[in-house]
């Protein structure tokens, strides 16, 4: 893959990096496909449990490249409104992908962050920005609309309608405080100290269960789209259950009591059998 790379930079945390520094990591039909291609490999490989996604450079990524955006496969046959409508899901596609991920996504934002590559930034579980990152829905500003790749969905209830309506709207350029402020980002990093804090995150989120933080993933953007507190409540008492079965909670209670971090294998738990009372001896 030329336009995105892939490394380890801790155990169990795997970095994916858009790699056309010279274009801001914009989104060509090379980048997206080389995208999907690394998610696929991430998401196969039972040793990663985090994963981080950042630009190489200067830029996360400045959306769609307006200059070379390049040509999908398999066009043969196809007139301008299907190979149109096919050029679309290669960039929408990316953002169930990443929802689809067992690992959490860290977002690390490094920069400019227009159009698509805002978007795509809010298909990741979490957010933090440099300070000189900056936000902003192109679409709008190009003649187009800012409605693509799933943002009408996230973004409002990411940062609420208001907040939302008025970056789609008006196609406004907003820093990284006032991302944090309206809750777009989590944190604010200095630049030179936003990959170590990415990873350092990550490494955190590693030392928990990788069965917990799937099933932790799945249950948030699950319950994103359920229609009850009651519907979500049950959601998460059978997940909860799913992983009292394993024996984490029994690893936690023992590092406590000897002091020491706790290590979780998500092996079954053997304490909790009860054999039948009609079994035989």
């Amino acid at each position: 893959m030329e336009t995105v790379q892939l490394d380890q930079p801790a155990d169990h945390v795997t970095r994916i990096t858009l790699h056309r520094p010279d274009r801001l990591n914009a989104m060509s039909i090379e980048l997206v496909i080389d995208l999907w291609d690394a998610l696929e490999a991430v998401a196969a490989d039972n040793d990663c449990w985090v994963v981080i996604l950042t630009g190489a450079g200067r830029a996360f990524s400045s959306g769609l490249d307006l200059k070379d955006y390049g040509i999908i496969p398999n066009i043969d046959g196809l007139q301008v409104g299907r190979i149109a409508q096919r050029s679309m899901r290669y960039y929408s596609r990316l953002i169930p992908k990443l929802r689809e991920l067992p690992q959490p996504v860290i977002a690390a934002v490094n920069g400019p962050a227009y159009g698509g590559g805002m978007c795509l930034s809010l298909g990741a579980d979490l957010r933090i920005a440099a300070e000189s990152a900056v936000f902003n829905a192109t679409g709008i500003v190009n003649g187009l609309t800012s409605t693509e790749m799933g943002v009408s969905y996230l973004l409002p209830r990411l940062i609420g309608a208001a907040n939302s309506n008025d970056l789609l709207l008006t196609g406004r350029r907003i820093d990284a405080a006032e991302a944090l402020r309206m809750g777009l980002v989590s944190r604010v990093e200095p630049d030179a100290e936003l990959a170590d804090a990415a990873v350092e995150i990550a490494s955190g989120m590693a030392g928990f269960s990788p069965y917990g933080l799937s099933m932790t993933k799945d249950t948030v953007w699950a319950n994103l789209e359920v229609g009850s507190l009651a519907a979500a409540i049950e959601l998460e008492d059978r997940n909860q259950l799913m992983l009292g079965f394993t024996d984490n909670l029994p690893e936690a209670i023992r590092a406590f009591a000897a002091g020491r971090a706790p290590v979780y294998t998500d092996e079954p738990r053997r304490d909790i059998w009860v054999q039948p009372a009609n079994a035989p001896e």
